[in-house]
């Protein structure tokens, strides 16, 4: 049965959610936006429509999920009289209390990823490091980690284009998830390089060993983000595909190589960005993803320097750069633990099926609060 405190906790919290979220300004912003889409001419530009439709949609968003948070922090208050009065059992003020705080937890996440390009999809890339077949390995369970944790939270994974092992695992692999808000969000705390420890299955003295991973989360754009790139400056390959596909994927050449003559605005600096696609058959469609995946990047450039810029790291916290080495997975010990955060679990198995949200939900509630203050 939860205690007096309990009950006060989510009821505050509720009540600061309230006030973070700006729920009466929202409320009246609501009416106003929605009001836009009932003009005569609204749908004459149909570009500017579907933005407004999706600001409005935004919107109501916010209000529907504390909505559900004041509706179920009332029916706990509730259940809790009800059961001074004996009109209902312990275990169902407990059920109501697990509802109430899942979805006020659900939102206080939600409220940290304030930045333009949190509620984007995601496109990952992971790299094996050195080690041959170890490293490669490695590359291949974290690749199913994320594909578990993305089919959990009903977003969808699209292989964009994968490099496999020598002997087991793989090279590299780029993929995009997508299909649902927050993906990048949400994944954005995974770049870095992740380090296994454990006993080898490919060493023949059973000796144990260590690997790296890097992984790599840039938000994937849409057509409602404006993006240059200057046509002068790309130039395409077409290749056979190779792996599954039947046939067909390896008598006509689908595959499609982008090259991208990038040139830092800043420094002068020069470099080519590659980028590869064998999603499909379809070389045109290929080429279109290959295309949104080069904005994608150009756009990842500019929000990273974006956040140099406002980066303010306070005293004692550990800045995150791209490449530092973020969490351990030592299966031997049964230990998985974030270097950034000191979260870490003993359940290696659940961790390795994709079950990262403790960790996940440890870095937005540390790291974001400074992130959601700057965008304001």
């Amino acid at each position: 049965m939860i205690t007096s405190d309990q009950l006060k906790d989510v009821l505050e919290r509720r009540d600061a959610l309230h006030r973070y979220l700006n729920i009466d300004q929202k409320k009246v912003e609501f009416e106003e936006e929605q009001l836009r889409t009932q003009a005569p001419d609204f749908w004459d530009d149909p570009k500017y429509a579907q933005e407004q439709m999706k600001k409005v949609k935004g919107i109501e968003k916010w209000l529907n999920g504390y909505r559900e948070v004041n509706r179920l922090a009332d029916e706990l208050q509730l259940a809790f009289d009800f059961y001074k009065d004996e009109m209902v059992t312990e275990e169902e003020v407990d059920a109501d209390y697990a509802k109430a705080v899942e979805a006020v937890e659900e939102l206080e996440l939600k409220n940290m990823l304030r930045q333009e390009e949190d509620p984007m999809d995601a496109v990952m890339k992971i790299n094996s490091g050195a080690g041959g077949t170890e490293s490669q390995d490695w590359a291949s369970m974290l690749m199913r980690m994320y594909m578990r944790w993305s089919e959990a939270h009903g977003y969808k994974v699209k292989i964009t284009s994968m490099q496999e092992g020598d002997e087991a695992g793989i090279k590299s692999v780029e993929m995009t998830i997508e299909g649902s808000e927050y993906a990048y969000g949400f994944l954005k705390c995974e770049n870095g390089v992740h380090r296994l420890v454990r006993v080898s299955p490919y060493n023949a003295q059973g000796k144990r060993m260590t690997s790296f991973a890097s992984v790599f989360v840039t938000p994937l754009v849409d057509d409602t983000i404006e993006v240059y790139v200057d046509p002068a400056r790309v130039s395409w390959d077409t290749f056979r595909s190779s792996g599954a596909g039947g046939q067909n994927v390896n008598k006509v050449e689908s595959g499609v190589r982008l090259r991208y003559q990038y040139e830092d605005p800043d420094t002068g600096e020069k470099e080519e960005i590659l980028i590869e696609n064998t999603e499909t058959r379809d070389q045109p469609k290929n080429r279109a993803k290959a295309m949104l995946l080069l904005k994608s990047q150009l756009y990842d450039r500019a929000l990273k320097k974006k956040q140099a810029e406002q980066a303010k790291v306070e005293a004692g916290k550990k800045k995150i750069e791209w490449g530092s080495q973020i969490r351990s997975y030592v299966f031997d010990d049964r230990r998985v633990k974030d270097h950034r955060t000191n979260y870490q679990t003993s359940d290696v198995d659940g961790v390795m099926d994709g079950k990262i949200d403790d960790f996940i939900k440890a870095y937005l509630m540390e790291f974001a609060a400074s992130d959601a203050a700057q965008a304001e």
